[in-house]
């Protein structure tokens, strides 16, 4: 259906014309976080926000049925952002609108569009009076590739936790990303080299969670691209190589007030939390096991989930150590007061990680939980006793378990809406069942010969 330029998409398309920008990529993601994108010339582009762009739905995994086929784009111009990598050699750019996806049966958001689960999360807690920001640290590896341009899990330096050069081989390429993400109009907070050999971590600033879900697609995509024009491959799989620390996106979350007031923060409270604060990461640790099928979706995010590698199994939230779910780090000042979610890791689709955390945690501040104590010991040091005694439990210990822990949490499947559950449930039950029967290189080494 045709409607009038609005004033945000005529600023975009007098800045197409400043910055001689000649395609357009519109992007999206399927249910399992994949970003898919359809180009157009920029000539189409006032088309594309007065009458959106058609696709067949029925080619995009979890969508719609055959029948069903007939898709529309909408593009966001608050996304717009062009493409540093893109220049042509006539001089020309390339530049990215990240859109809403509508269904042409009926006009309406399509309920299977990730960005839309997320949209409906910031609706709930929008109609309880919050605004949620969210602020991400994706981490990632870097590795060399072979003579024929493919990924090898060699690294390509042997830095560990803020290491620089010569250790550090890849300051010059996380610099580039950073130029590249600055030129795209991301706010960097801090760059570093990570524990294990070839892995990085960049953090961007807090922002609402709408705008940040959107930035982890629009990262992960120029981290892998600059990472390719220095004949390297970034990968975000959490662990891709065995016995060393795996990749996390801690996600540090908070709800502010309308009038602009963090309702996290309690200054009279011993950690400076308030009850809405407490409630909230209540939420999440009851429904942390369905989250985890969400928020660590592949039968490799669960080899990053085990103990003595810095990543949480433990269903508890602490104040000091980072062996805790949940963790409340240090704030500077009252709208700094956070909590921070460990688990999660940067395969996830971020748009239904953090749709999965906000519910549950408003699912907490509804149902007004009580938090435990924080555990201030190293919970990796406990045994299975003193866990009982504190009560803490553990995240499911593999992806069949986690989706099994999905079909039994109505909140986390409201969550994501009827679409979404049935055909995410479907991917990853399947997943897991490929990966039970497959034969691992581990297991012929060990056993081919043996018997």
């Amino acid at each position: 259906m045709t409607s009038e330029l609005s004033e945000a998409a005529q600023e975009v398309l007098d800045e197409i014309e400043e910055k001689n920008v000649d395609f357009l990529r519109l992007q999206f993601t399927d249910i399992l976080g994949t970003i898919k994108n359809v180009s157009i010339t920029a000539d189409q582009a006032e088309k594309a926000f007065t009458e959106g762009i058609y696709f067949d739905g029925s080619s995009i995994n979890g969508f719609v049925r055959i029948q069903e086929s007939d898709m529309r784009l909408d593009p966001d111009p608050s996304t717009f952002s062009v493409l540093p990598w893109r220049e042509n050699v006539e001089g020309g750019s390339s530049a990215r609108l990240i859109c809403d996806v509508i269904d042409t049966s009926t006009g309406e958001p399509f309920s299977g569009d990730p960005r839309g689960v997320l949209k409906r999360a910031i609706e709930r807690a929008e109609d309880m009076g919050y605004t949620v920001n969210a602020a991400p640290e994706p981490e990632f590896f870097l590795f060399e590739e072979d003579e024929e341009g493919r990924a090898t899990t060699k690294t390509n330096d042997a830095g560990g936790y803020f290491d620089l050069a010569p250790k550090d081989l890849a300051s010059d390429v996380r610099r580039d990303i950073i130029y590249g993400l600055e030129d795209m109009g991301f706010d960097i907070e801090a760059s570093h080299h990570e524990v294990a050999q070839g892995q990085h971590e960049i953090n961007f600033t807090y922002d609402d969670a709408l705008s940040t879900a959107d930035n982890v697609a629009t990262f992960r995509s120029v981290v892998r691209a600059i990472a390719a024009e220095h004949d390297l491959h970034a990968t975000f799989m959490p662990k891709p190589i065995p016995k060393i620390n795996g990749s996390g996106m801690h996600t540090h979350l908070s709800l502010f007030t309308e009038d602009g007031e963090n309702a996290f923060h309690d200054e009279d409270d011993e950690f400076n939390l308030s009850e809405t604060a407490k409630s909230f990461t209540a939420g999440i640790l009851k429904h942390a096991p369905a989250i985890t099928a969400v928020s660590n979706p592949t039968v490799n995010s669960y080899k990053r989930l085990v103990p003595g590698y810095e990543a949480p199994v433990y269903v508890a939230w602490s104040d000091r150590n980072r062996s805790a779910l949940i963790r409340k780090p240090a704030a500077r000042t009252p709208a700094a007061s956070r909590i921070e979610a460990r688990f999660p890791d940067p395969s996830c689709n971020p748009y239904l990680a953090f749709a999965a955390l906000i519910h549950a945690g408003l699912d907490g501040v509804e149902q007004d939980l009580e938090c435990d104590d924080p555990v201030r010991e190293n919970i990796y040091d406990f045994d299975e006793e003193k866990r009982e005694e504190y009560g803490i439990t553990t995240l499911p210990s593999n992806l069949g378990e986690a989706v099994e822990a999905l079909e039994d949490d109505e909140v986390i499947q409201d969550a994501l809406g009827e679409h979404v559950y049935e055909n995410f449930v479907e991917a990853k039950t399947q997943e897991h069942k490929e990966y039970l029967v497959d034969v691992s290189d581990w297991e012929l080494d060990r056993y081919l010969e043996k018997f």
